[in-house]
């Protein structure tokens, strides 16, 4: 490698960090937010404003944790300046690459257990080069790495996943226990005692993270501190209690909201001190290691145990880093995705699951039901009510006041918020290495779980989430040591066309994620059109239903059509694609359900006498996309399996049943558009034809078997679509009728109609 080639990759290595802080931020926004924003501990601005300034003020303590990326891993002094920039390429390649990845599909994963498995699969590259290359050197793989300090960190990564879900699980289990759902009237009691507690965890946590690094402490300062510890908690224990029974007493202040917004900024410094190392650690170290040997006399020979000694990093490069870092947190559209997974998965109501269950999630699940069952059979019977009272959560509609109540409540959050504080800062204090996202991950998900939020209608979705997300941390250790390891090999042996080479596949790949994340949020948005943001006015939420509905059948009437156009032609990618959107519709279908049900909930409160009809929208909804599901499903695996295609004849028969039920999907939606009522007689005489039509052609094919034109999964497969094209029309015939029932007529001339239209589609109908 020549002295013009390092250049180069130094160049690339600056470049790589404004990239990695990127992402880097993107996946761990999720760590300080998740609290504030799933319980709406205040407006969304002002929660960002708060990390903003935590981010800020944490990157100036990360001084201290620069060194990781210099000689955690491997040893420098065994290494040239060459070989490192190889190694520090290698890993920053392969870390853009894989958060950029992880926070495409929103997953949380460490850039801790990151940069360590990439650092090390790169130095066990190069360390197997030079082993090969000089053999008879002497030293051994684990000569050139520092294996104590990698098995350490993998050891208190695991330990922290255990601890932090007990912790949290036991803690928020407590705070029921004394606090109860209805916590408002208990905070006046002793509500300070607990802000208090939670205060101290909090602000000792930004000291013992902060202390280390910062510019401004000397070393005895910080001895001061830990070795004072208990009498620091102590005082802030008293302050922050007697500040908080003033600000409740006097100015009746809920003090949830501070101690939340409190943990927040800590996370957030904690944050950029603690992780600020994983994203431009790296190229620093890189950066080094270049000025280094430019100084000595053969820059290219020399060995780097320079690099084992201290170096000060400038507070200007923090800054600028730090700038960044808030600038990504307030654009970045993944960044939300990321943090609408944890707090979907925390979330105490049941709403849209993310994930579907799988069969560790059910045995997982079945296994706590028969664990808990067999406590409940050995406790007490009055203890056994006394805590059920008092954990049980208090059933509440989703929107209060027209606005959409938050994920879960303050009392959980300054839990989140407290446990991981206090585990992370006592890992600190035990030189204990940990991932701030596992911790922050698991403390959420612990205090879930004994929220019941994890109930039986959403247990197994949410298990299998986190399941998901835990296996990406796993999966994220295998794939950074991997891909880092491959990468250090191509960059050593093929020069500057294998980093031209890395450098085309990183920019297609990001690209490519960019592409899927935006399909996945384009497909989110035309999901959440369908949720009814106020349900406070029963006639407006009857309406909106039904333009939803209109929303509904349009995107069914224009997939099927796309489907059936697909089969004739056989084209197997259109099929799947119509396939891969199956899900997308039972989900909008289910939000619909989910809108119904707010509405008859607000009809029983405000007594009004509605139309039994009104419920048969759901039977009718689930058959219309039981049909659509079938068809589409049908269509793609005959044509994927290189089955006969249709007859001609056949052809020419569907095509028509086809444009007979696209014309009653139409007309529904037209008069679901409207809110008026269409031609009732020509719709219910179409639908007749159609079912005529549907008959004649079923006895056409008869006819086909008998002479063996028509083959047995040919003939399955017609069958089954054109009766489902009868069964679709006669479901959104039904909807039409229940439509003219639910929606009050203006006038008498109308009302008239409406009977009259009724009356023609239960003849027609019958």
């Amino acid at each position: 490698m020549s002295i013009e080639i390092c250049y180069v990759i130094v160049g690339m290595l600056i470049l790589f960090a404004i990239f990695d802080l990127i992402v880097g931020v993107t996946n761990d926004a999720v760590n300080f937010l998740n609290s504030s924003i799933g319980s709406k501990a205040a407006p969304f601005k002002v929660i960002m404003i708060i990390a903003s300034a935590g981010i800020l003020t944490g990157v100036t303590f990360s001084a201290g944790m620069m060194e990781v990326a210099r000689k955690g891993i491997f040893h420098p002094e065994l290494f040239t300046m060459p070989e490192l920039l190889t190694i520090f390429l290698a890993v920053m390649i392969t870390d853009i690459l894989l958060l950029d990845l992880f926070n495409t599909y929103g997953l949380p994963t460490s850039t801790t257990v990151s940069i360590v498995f990439e650092l090390l699969g790169a130095a066990v590259a190069l360390s197997m080069i030079k082993l090969a290359a000089h053999a008879d050197s002497g030293l051994g793989l684990l000569d050139y790495i520092n294996s104590t300090n990698a098995i350490t960190i993998i050891f208190g990564i695991l330990l922290s996943i255990i601890v932090a879900f007990a912790s949290g699980a036991t803690i928020q289990f407590i705070a029921r226990l004394i606090f109860t759902f209805n916590y408002e009237k208990r905070l006046k009691y002793y509500g300070a005692l607990w802000g208090g507690l939670a205060l101290t965890a909090i602000t000792f946590f930004i000291l013992v993270k902060g202390a280390k690094g910062a510019t401004f402490m000397d070393p005895q300062m910080v001895a001061w501190i830990n070795s004072h510890s208990l009498i620091i908690m102590g005082g802030i224990f008293a302050t922050s209690t007697i500040i908080l029974q003033i600000l409740i007493s006097a100015f009746k202040i809920n003090i949830l909201k501070p101690i939340v917004l409190s943990g927040t900024f800590a996370l957030a410094m904690a944050f950029a001190a603690n992780d600020l190392v994983n994203f431009i650690g790296v190229p620093l170290a890189g950066l080094n290691a270049f000025r280094t040997a430019l100084a000595s006399s053969d820059p290219m020979n020399i060995t780097m145990g320079a690099l084992g000694g201290k170096v000060h990093t400038q507070t200007f490069i923090m800054l600028i880093a730090g700038a960044i870092m808030v600038l990504t947190l307030w654009v970045s559209r993944k960044a939300r995705t990321v943090t609408e997974t944890e707090i979907s998965l925390g979330q105490q109501d049941e709403c849209m699951e993310r994930f579907e269950s799988v069969w560790l999630s059910r045995r997982i699940v079945n296994l706590f039901h028969s664990l808990f069952a067999s406590v409940k059979a050995v406790s007490p019977t009055v203890i056994g009510e006394i805590v059920a009272k008092r954990i049980s959560p208090i059933p509440e509609d989703t929107h209060v006041g027209g606005k959409e109540k938050p994920s879960f409540d303050l009392l959980r959050a300054s839990v989140n918020l407290m446990v991981a504080s206090a585990v992370v800062s006592l890992a600190t204090s035990l030189k204990l290495p940990l991932s701030t996202t596992y911790v922050t991950f698991m403390v959420a998900m612990g205090s879930s779980f004994s929220d019941q939020a994890w109930g039986r209608e959403t247990a197994v979705y949410r298990i299998t989430g986190v399941l998901t997300v835990i296996g990406g941390w796993f999966m994220t250790a295998f794939i950074a040591f991997a891909a880092s390891f491959i990468c250090a090999y191509i960059i050593y042996y093929f020069k500057m066309p294998g980093v031209a080479g890395l450098m085309i596949f990183v920019f297609f790949m990001i690209h490519r994620n960019k592409k899927h994340h935006e399909g996945t949020e384009k497909t989110k948005e035309e999901i959440t059109i369908y949720h009814l943001e106020e349900v406070v006015n029963f006639p407006s939420s009857v309406s909106a239903t039904f333009d939803h509905l209109a929303l509904h059948l349009r995107s069914i009437r224009l997939s099927l059509k796309t489907t059936f156009n697909a089969l004739f032609e056989e084209d197997l990618d259109t099929l799947r694609e119509q396939r891969r959107k199956v899900k997308q519709f039972q989900m909008s279908s289910n939000i619909i359900i989910a809108n119904i049900f707010k509405v008859l909930r607000l009809l029983q409160r405000t007594d009004h006498k509605g139309s039994y009809n009104y419920y048969q929208i759901i039977r009718r909804l689930q058959k219309l996309n039981d049909g659509h599901r079938d068809t589409v499903i049908r269509s793609t695996m005959h044509v994927a399996n290189r089955h006969k295609g249709l007859l001609q004849a056949q052809i020419e028969e569907l095509k028509e049943v086809k444009t007979e039920m696209l014309y009653i999907f139409e007309q529904v939606e037209i008069a679901f558009n409207k809110k008026d009522i269409v031609d009732c007689s020509h719709i219910g005489a179409r639908f007749h034809y159609l079912r005529d039509l549907v008959d004649e052609y079923n006895a056409n094919q008869i006819a086909r078997i008998r002479e063996e034109s028509s083959k047995t999964r040919l003939s399955i497969m017609y069958y089954a679509i054109s009766g489902n094209c009868v069964m679709m029309a006669k479901q959104t015939v039904k909807l039409l009728e229940i439509f003219n029932e639910a929606l009050p007529s203006e006038d008498g001339a109308n009302a008239c109609r409406g009977l009259h239209f009724v009356h023609s589609f239960k003849v027609a109908l019958k």
